[in-house]
């Protein structure tokens, strides 16, 4: 399955786990153009001639500003890039909240507001937030990151709306466990990055809204729906 018309995509944390795989699924959809979103420009080494890389610090609005001028032709944005530092909301350092807030949530809120000008410009635009199961209920366990990600959802509600006079679309993404390095020492049954990316491309080009790229997210979204309550008591003994 491939996009339609001509893509031009940005993906920020673009230089492992999902956003590498994104690279690469955009890459077989036919995108023309990827950007690269990494930390490291120089150290990046782009898998084709069609990527670029962009220097990005997803915390840093003059960082994310200087991105959307050097990648001006842009009609897709995908906010990709995260952190896992905050667990249990009484015994976390409060530094650790405010670096998952500053990366899962404020992140994407600052590429929102530099690319939208970007986006407005390109044709048939699209957003995309790359959040999790745990935006729609939370595990005691990891309840800090679950609230940066579950604020993120709730800005893209906010963006959905706010931005469909402008033609841009937004979509949510809700993975589950996914084999990255971030969830390296979890043990429990995970989904391969290029699966997730590969579910999130077609999400996109068959624009789907709210986007479950695996088996459990598709079981926890599809019980949330019909019964939030379940999936709160659920994720809540875990």
């Amino acid at each position: 399955m491939n996009f339609d018309n001509p893509t031009i995509a940005f993906v920020t944390g673009a230089n492992r786990g999902i956003g590498a795989a994104l690279v690469d699924a955009l890459l077989t959809a036919g995108a023309t153009k990827v950007y690269a979103g990494v930390r490291d420009a120089a150290a990046y080494r782009a898998p084709s001639p069609k990527v670029t890389a962009v220097a990005l610090d997803v915390t840093d609005p003059e960082s994310c500003e200087r991105a959307a001028k050097e990648a001006g032709d842009v009609n897709l944005l995908i906010n990709n890039a995260g952190t896992l530092a905050s667990f249990d909301v009484l015994d976390m350092a409060m530094e650790s909240f405010d670096l998952d807030l500053a990366t899962n949530f404020f992140g994407p809120l600052h590429m929102a507001r530099a690319f939208v000008p970007v986006l407005r410009r390109g044709t048939d635009p699209a957003l995309v937030n790359v959040l999790t199961v745990l935006s729609v209920a939370s595990m005691p366990g990891m309840g800090g990151y679950a609230a940066s990600k579950a604020a993120t959802w709730s800005l893209t509600m906010s963006l959905r709306h706010r931005l469909a006079a402008d033609g841009i679309r937004v979509h949510g993404v809700f993975p589950g466990p996914v084999d990255t390095d971030m969830l390296a020492d979890v043990q429990m049954p995970k989904t391969p990055p290029s699966a997730v990316a590969g579910a999130i491309v077609r999400g996109v080009i068959e624009r789907t809204e709210d986007i479950a790229p695996d088996p459990m997210s598709e079981q926890v979204l599809g019980t949330f729906m019909s019964d939030p309550k379940a999936v709160e008591r659920q994720f809540g003994a875990m």
